[in-house]
């Protein structure tokens, strides 16, 4: 198989372990992927999310580098922003067949989402689209570091699969 080369981590070494300064190198790698110039999925350019702004930063960025269940209380995530250069090829090479690309239906408390999932299996690594009918969203992206998720996600790949066919 094909194999899909991925950028290099960007790790809080690189800058001598000044987070401050580490925050805003990831904030550039996003802001040139995603503000500056905006990826294609599949032909169609993506919009981006950037309201509310959180510390002066598009809430997506916010979404693909900290963690946590309650919205207002997210942590950075040093695991997500070592690969902050990840999602853009992710997206923008999303038929390559390394990646393993569906679409689901989340229902929560906010309504019914449609969101775009494209797995890189061999890096545990999950970019997740907000498919809003006319445009789709970057909406988050992070490592799954937990192999029941991991077969979660498999398994919902493979079950969209057998039904497309």
């Amino acid at each position: 198989m094909e194999v899909f080369e991925l950028p290099e981590l960007i790790e809080l070494n690189d800058v001598g372990g000044d987070f401050q300064k580490y925050l805003e190198e990831v904030y550039e790698i996003f802001k040139n992927d995603f503000v500056n110039d905006k990826p294609v999925f599949r032909g169609q350019r993506l919009r981006l999310k950037r309201h509310p702004l959180i510390d002066g930063r598009e809430y997506t960025f916010y979404h693909m580098t900290h963690s946590g269940d309650i919205e207002s209380e997210r942590n950075p995530d040093l695991r997500r922003m070592e690969r902050i250069g990840w999602p853009r090829p992710i997206i923008d090479s999303s038929d390559h067949p390394t990646l393993k690309v569906w679409r689901n239906i989340r229902r929560g408390q906010g309504g019914t989402k449609n969101r775009i999932l494209l797995f890189h299996e061999e890096e545990n690594y999950l970019v997740v689209l907000d498919d809003r009918g006319k445009y789709i969203l970057p909406w988050t992206a992070y490592l799954v570091e937990r192999n029941h998720k991991k077969r979660k996600l498999l398994k919902e790949w493979a079950h969209y699969n057998d039904r497309s066919r």
